[in-house]
């Protein structure tokens, strides 16, 4: 085995359930042919919700991936964290037994946990009682069920950890994972993030504080405009990205197939406002140049980065400022790109989305657009792909994400080369 400070960290598997597809193609042929998610709302009732819109995953069947008889015991975000947890493992081949079970981690991000399986048994519990309640809501609804049911269904027996932290959550969760398999503590890490938030009380609670976009209900396939100047706030989604990180002798001694390569990432904290980002940016820059510094990189390798972009008023002009202050003269020939254009922002999950596209652009050379650009923000003005995606060589891509709370993360994915 490599001494740990030789350690390479790469990606043997995929998997992904999202309002573009269930898998990994699906997903990604959504991205590149700018696939437009967002839609009115379908799952709830919305006559009392400024915002109606979100991009909802209306095909996906938990029973194809759970247990019938364990179904009515998990929220929906654990269903997708199986069926994508299952992908993910099926793609690398990585071998489970009772050899290899105890070196394999389960590492995810979740914003939301269990809050839509709460949010049910709550109202049971105020409408017909504490008998009526489902026994599962005291261990269903936590973020740490989801690792753990994943872990159960496949037989992991690695650190499994939960990481909440809004919507950094799965980028922090994948920076946790590189680190542990670089580390030497295990040789490989299931990793990435799930949330389900289209929910009531989820996107009733965003209206509340005016983060949701409001002026498209009539009009959703134009809701999520990131970097226009015209944006009003986020669009609600959903989704479920894991990924199988190896340690790259033990991926190469199996034949493992490796999309890609993770070299760095960089976390901090703007210790400034729980809903609107420092408006220095420097703490999400400092991110940035973390991620840079833990990769051994000058600003000028990196040659696309997949932006937070969540269309709201103040995320995208921030982001747009930190990339200027971390990558100085080299940010105008960065390629940048918001697949939330396409797919809305899943929170916590929103990053694990925006790794997959980060590894696939590294891996085919092709970067995905920023749809529903039209009226760009004089604030924005970078390269964000204007609503076609294009063919460019990707050597190193970073992925940004930006949360309530001050937090700011950001990884790193390297093209593959042995």
């Amino acid at each position: 085995m490599s001494l740990p400070n030789e350690r390479r960290v790469v990606v043997t598997g995929i998997g992904v359930v999202a309002p573009n597809g269930i898998g990994r193609e699906a997903f990604w042929q959504g991205l590149k042919t700018g696939l437009n998610c967002v839609d009115n709302i379908s799952f709830f009732d919305t006559s009392e919700h400024p915002s109606k819109v979100a991009a909802e995953i209306r095909n996906f069947k938990a029973e194809n991936y759970v247990p019938l008889k364990k179904i009515k015991k998990m929220d929906r975000s654990t269903h997708m964290g199986i069926a994508a947890g299952l992908e993910a493992m099926a793609d690398s081949r990585l071998p489970i037994n009772d050899k290899t079970a105890t070196n394999i981690g389960c590492i995810i991000g979740t914003g939301a946990g269990g809050m839509g399986f709460a949010e049910h048994e709550m109202s049971v519990y105020f409408k017909e009682g504490l008998k009526k309640v489902n026994p599962y809501a005291a261990i269903s609804v936590f973020c740490g069920a989801i690792p753990s049911e994943i872990a159960i269904q496949l037989g992991i027996k690695g650190p499994n950890i939960a990481v909440s932290n809004g919507c950094t959550s799965s980028n922090d969760a994948i920076g946790l994972a590189y680190n542990t398999v670089k580390a030497g503590t295990v040789d490989a890490v299931l990793t990435g993030g799930v949330d389900a938030c289209v929910t009531p009380a989820i996107v009733g609670s965003f209206c509340r504080i005016n983060a949701l976009s409001t002026k498209r209900n009539h009009d959703p396939k134009k809701a999520s405009r990131p970097f226009n100047l015209d944006r009003d706030g986020f669009v609600m989604s959903e989704g479920a990205w894991l990924f199988v990180f190896e340690e790259l002798q033990s991926a190469l001694k199996r034949g493992a197939k490796i999309y890609a390569e993770m070299v760095g990432y960089g976390s901090t904290c703007d210790a400034y406002h729980m809903t609107a980002p420092a408006p220095d940016s420097e703490q999400t820059a400092r991110a940035m140049q973390v991620a840079l510094k833990t990769a051994g990189l000058v600003p000028g390798k990196i040659d696309y980065i997949v932006a937070h972009g969540t269309s709201t008023p103040l995320n995208d002009k921030n982001e747009t400022k930190a990339i200027k202050i971390a990558f100085g003269d080299h940010a105008k020939k960065l390629s940048i790109s918001s697949i939330k254009s396409m797919i809305g922002h899943a929170v916590g999950a929103a990053a694990a989305g925006n790794f997959v596209a980060a590894v696939m652009a590294a891996k085919e050379n092709y970067i995905p657009p920023t749809i529903n650009f039209e009226n760009p923000d004089p604030e924005c003005d970078l390269d964000y792909t204007p609503n076609k995606g294009k063919s460019l060589t990707v050597n190193y891509a970073l992925v940004n994400s930006i949360g309530f709370g001050s937090k700011n993360a950001s990884t790193i994915v390297k093209k593959y080369q042995e």
